[in-house]
């Protein structure tokens, strides 16, 4: 099989699911707590060098081999006050959150850990440590997942159901769901909504995290200077998806926190306008994580399809090669592009095979127009269409005319052939009888070139409509 890209770039489409929100709210919002706070690097943590990321030292670089105290205290910070800030304003609003906890962090914050449980929050896992991954080898970092599931669970006293490495590899994804233990994953920033993974012979929920709506970028140089811009872009982030909603397209909406950065007293009281904003809306179910990936499953259960994009080139032309008419070279030119998730709707397979057809040579796609058909003629009154010709043919009542209809249709087909060498094609799912005609009598009139372009266009609609007959 030619490479194929991995990458899915279609995702729901242009009319993504309507996920059934419980109560049939408008929008699913969900608050992060990242608790990274003891778990970052520093050499106390066996670590090589110091932290560098995420903190108010905008700019800060590790110190290799050197413990860093400004940077420690900055983290130590979040510990000791933000995080007790957040507890209070979020058990004072009623708000449940989900905790992003890294094992080795949580570990060091007994008093925490009590608080959260108290509180009824989610307490997922963050990893064993919050360092970059991108080096690390599949073997290595898998067994750092497995011990930061064991310690977690040795923490809290529960297996954590959720999933977030945050500054992750290639492979993080695959790896949490070979493990087959999580609700959901949350290494990804692709979508609005959840939606299934499938890796390793499993399928696994996706609930995508947030980069932007997140106060991280009160500590990175194109970011929030102010509590106000961060009030504002969660506000009018919450606004556009809520309406979206009401406009009845429901969507999900997440805001990542971190115990260090809006735990501050002078960022804290944007958050608190922004709870004071979303109080306000009745429509909205404010949830956990775990939640959401628990309602996507039940209500939003994985499905099986083919996917072309995933056939080797015999069973993708036995499928597809008929999409033009008796014309397979198409599938097979088809299958040799780089295909990917994208190609495996009718949309995207249509691309593909267009393109092959496209770039055919002239000969090539005259054999094409030529294979086709003539509309009601004498292949059809034998019985002797393919099943798509014949179901189209039927569709537009071509199998049911009249002996003056199918005596026009033949004088037609004639004069047709006889001035542009091919069988007059058209869309008949398009039209109905009379506008088949109306088109007939026209294009027959017209030059050759234009004509054969126009029966190119053609052909290429009524593969469409073949493969929307064939998948999603």
């Amino acid at each position: 099989m030619p490479d194929r890209y991995p990458r899915d770039m279609r995702g729901h489409g242009a009319h993504p699911p309507d996920p059934q929100w419980p109560g049939r709210a408008n929008l699913a919002l969900q608050f992060v707590l990242n608790y990274e706070e003891g778990g970052e690097n520093c050499l106390l943590h066996g670590d090589a060098a110091s932290e560098a990321f995420l903190s108010e030292i905008v700019g800060a670089a590790p110190w290799p081999g050197q413990r860093h105290w400004n940077m420690e205290s900055i983290y130590d910070y979040g510990a000791r006050a933000g995080f007790w800030r957040l507890h209070r304003l979020f058990t004072d609003y009623g708000m449940p959150l989900t905790v992003f906890g890294v094992a080795s962090a949580l570990a060091r914050s007994p008093d925490q850990v009590a608080a959260m449980q108290e509180a009824g929050w989610e307490i997922a896992s963050h990893g064993l440590k919050w360092i970059d991954y991108r080096d690390y080898s599949p073997e290595d970092e898998r067994a750092h997942m497995q011990e930061a599931i064991r310690l977690h669970t040795e923490v809290t006293g529960h297996a954590p159901e959720g999933w977030y490495t945050g500054r992750c590899s290639i492979n993080t994804v695959d790896l949490a769901t070979a493990q087959g233990c999580f609700a959901y994953i949350a290494d990804s920033y692709a979508d609005d909504l959840p939606y299934w993974h499938h890796a390793n012979g499993r399928d696994q929920v996706i609930v995508p995290y947030t980069l932007d709506c997140n106060d991280m970028r009160f500590a990175t140089p194109q970011g929030f200077n102010a509590g106000d811009q961060f009030f504002a872009y969660l506000r009018d982030s919450f606004d556009a998806l809520l309406a979206e909603g009401r406009a009845g397209a429901p969507k999900m909406l997440s805001i990542g926190l971190h115990c260090r950065l809006v735990g501050r007293p002078g960022r804290i009281m944007a958050l608190r306008r922004f709870l004071d904003h979303v109080a306000k809306q009745p429509d909205v179910w404010i949830t956990r994580r775990v939640d959401i990936a628990r309602h996507w499953a039940a209500t939003h259960p994985p499905t099986r399809q083919d996917r072309p994009s995933q056939m080797d080139r015999t069973a993708f032309v036995a499928r597809f090669g008929g999409v033009f008419e008796h014309s397979p070279w198409v599938a097979e030119r088809a299958h040799a592009l780089e295909l990917g998730p994208a190609h495996d709707s009718a949309v995207g397979l249509h691309n593909a095979l267009c393109r092959a057809f496209r770039s055919a040579t002239e000969a090539e796609r005259l054999n094409v127009l030529r294979a086709h058909p003539d509309l009601a003629g004498k292949l059809a009154q034998a019985r002797r269409l393919t099943a798509a010709s014949t179901n189209e043919q039927a569709s537009a009542g071509l199998d049911a005319l009249t002996d003056t209809e199918r005596a026009t249709f033949e004088r037609l087909n004639t004069a047709y052939i006889a001035r542009h060498g091919f069988p007059f094609i058209i869309a008949v799912r398009d039209h109905d009888k009379a506008g088949i005609m109306a088109a007939f009598t026209r294009r027959l009139e017209q030059d050759s070139a234009t004509e054969t372009a126009e029966a190119c266009r053609q052909v290429e609609r009524i593969a469409l409509w073949r493969l929307r007959d064939m998948l999603p």
